[in-house]
């Protein structure tokens, strides 16, 4: 009967068509020369997800080649052969604690290709598994064409990465990012390269699946806060945040200098956006759409005002899953051909039944979806668990795949920023009061008080990151878990100490400044500990063209030489460093 019904009202629609003066459209026509009688482009209707689901597997593909890209770079220094923490050693210690076996227990405890490879070639691994996702990430950048077998390598590589990267993956966004992406496997169709597969419109459940993710990450931000520091209660934590956020920029500088209401009203506007706003998500089409705009406004404020490394950038993924096609077309040109005209041709023939039976392969997709939505919510429930608890965690994962986490960011608001400053001398006594200690620049992190904040976002310097949580006085649950005190522990940083002080090449690579490039290595090396504070706008340290002021502390670590070093690196098993100069031999 309906299908009559719909031929029966077919000569009805086209005596209204050329009424209106619209060429009539056939089936096999593009939608995109259809008007309105207005004389105005069709528009798409509300309830589909095309265009949703090119804007998402773009936006994840952005943030994936940035995080191969870092990972590329910066590796092989932290986790590679010769690197501060590498991981050979971390496998090795692993294999030796499940008996000196590479069994189901050893990989579930660290799942990672790097078990079936090679380790005697370990930064050729570490490249390899970068470049192959910086290569895959960005063919689907550039095309919004994606496969789930395609994203599902993206999700094993970067799963891979992740899980032998220690201190400097133990990030909240690095499990935010495997999950986005275990999520965005099933948006694809199994084979298919296509940005518009007809035969896989976009799964409500996946879609579902993003937006309780950004329900989860700005609520449990929101708790996190109002359980956390009281400053958030009596709305000064952002007479802070400006100044002790990990890599401050240039905007950070500024809007710290805001007057007290400003502050006020930021804290107050967080509060409204991560505790009232993620509810809208299940208030309708509108609201949550509304949603996803507000979420999208934030985060793009966020990244503004301070570098969070790719972390806002990959908030802003699930957001898009707020929006459907009529939402998002006006992304799209509207020319014959474009994507834009295929969505609305695909809801024309939705709407007037024209498309053939769905075959079994949707089918079985269905089946795939309904098992991906029964295990997000059994692996939601200790989520959930925890987002109800007075003593909230974030940033957890609750099993070695990440699939579905609590997140949560600056729980706690440092008061003060205090930074652990490198210094080597060539002096021969390091008690001297004549040694003339100089010192090395990070890229990123505050050091010279001449030295403008750097605008790096979505970039991440893994480094300069560890170094503000080495520099914490007390323990810290601003980004990540709770952050040691001394350098003791924190042995990467001695490592980095020993490689400074033999030129290596590796390690300076990852410092913007090395005073003794091009010439011998220091004779000592010793960590300084710093407070520092923004110089007052329009103040004497400012018409100087100093951006920061700092008072000592005190020693951080003591002044250490080579020789001091050599055992401690022997019972760590790190390779020895080797300096290009005599001054090795003089000092033994």
């Amino acid at each position: 009967m309906r299908t009559d019904g719909q031929v029966m009202a077919a000569p009805g629609e086209q005596l209204r068509r050329r009424k209106a003066g619209v060429t009539d459209v056939g089936p096999g026509a593009s939608p995109a020369r259809e008007h309105d009688p207005a004389g105005c482009p069709a528009r798409l209707h509300p309830g589909t997800f095309w265009l949703t689901r090119v804007v998402l597997l773009r936006a994840l593909a952005f943030v994936y080649s940035v995080a191969f890209l870092v990972a590329f770079w910066q590796n092989k220094q932290l986790i590679g052969d010769r690197g501060l923490l590498p991981c050979r050693l971390y496998l090795r210690r692993l294999r030796q604690h499940f008996r000196g076996r590479v069994g189901w227990d050893a990989v579930s405890a660290a799942p990672t290709l790097l078990w079936l490879l090679d380790w005697s070639h370990m930064d050729a691994n570490l490249d390899a598994l970068a470049l192959l996702g910086l290569a895959l990430s960005s063919f689907v950048l550039l095309s919004g064409c994606a496969n789930m077998l395609l994203m599902a390598i993206l999700w094993v590589l970067y799963t891979s990465l992740v899980n032998v990267g220690q201190a400097w993956y133990s990030f909240g966004w690095e499990s935010q990012l495997l999950e986005t992406g275990f999520l965005a496997i099933f948006l694809c169709p199994l084979w298919t390269l296509s940005r518009l597969p007809r035969w896989t419109p976009t799964s409500r459940i996946v879609l579902w699946g993003f937006r309780w993710l950004i329900f989860r990450i700005m609520l449990g931000a929101g708790l996190i806060k109002i359980r956390g520091d009281r400053c958030w209660w009596d709305l000064t934590c952002m007479d802070y945040h400006y100044e002790t956020q990990p890599v401050p920029n240039p905007a950070a500088y500024f809007l710290h200098q805001s007057p007290w209401w400003v502050h006020r009203f930021e804290t107050l506007s967080n509060h409204f956006l991560e505790l009232v706003v993620p509810f809208f998500i299940f208030l309708g089409r509108r609201m949550c759409a509304l949603h996803g705009a507000l979420q999208l406004l934030f985060q793009a404020i966020l990244i503004l005002s301070g570098n969070l490394s790719f972390l806002n950038w990959l908030t802003m993924v699930p957001s898009f899953a707020c929006f459907d096609d009529a939402t998002l077309g006006f992304l799209f040109p509207s020319g014959p051909g474009g994507l834009k005209a295929r969505v609305l041709q695909l809801q024309e023939d939705s709407v007037h039944g024209a498309q053939p039976p769905p075959k079994r392969s949707c089918v079985v997709r269905r089946v795939v979806h309904l098992a991906l939505g029964l295990l997000l919510a059994w692996l939601s429930v200790p989520v959930v668990v925890n987002l109800l608890s007075p003593s909230q965690v974030m940033n957890t994962s609750f099993h070695p795949l990440r699939i579905v986490n609590t997140y949560g960011a600056f729980g706690s608001i440092t008061r003060e920023r205090t930074e652990v400053v490198l210094q080597g001398t060539a002096s021969p006594n390091a008690s001297a009061p004549d040694a003339e200690w100089q010192e090395y620049e990070f890229k990123c992190k505050p050091g010279g008080l001449w030295r403008r904040p750097c605008l790096l976002s979505p970039y991440h310097h893994r480094l300069d990151w560890l170094m503000w949580f080495a520099a914490f006085q007390g323990a810290c649950s601003c980004l990540s878990t709770p952050s040691p005190q001394t350098y003791e522990q924190n042995e990467w940083i001695l490592h980095l100490a020993g490689k400074l002080l033999a030129n290596d090449a590796e390690a300076a690579s990852l410092l913007a400044l090395n005073p003794f490039a091009g010439r011998p290595p220091p004779r000592w090396l010793r960590g300084e500990h710093f407070r520092y504070k923004f110089s007052r706008l329009a103040g004497r340290h400012a018409s100087d063209g100093k951006w920061w002021i700092r008072k000592r502390i005190g020693p951080y670590f003591p002044p250490v030489g080579l020789q001091d070093l050599r055992d401690y690196f022997r019972e760590r098993g790190w390779p020895l460093p080797q300096p290009d100069s005599g001054a090795w031999a003089a000092e033994k």
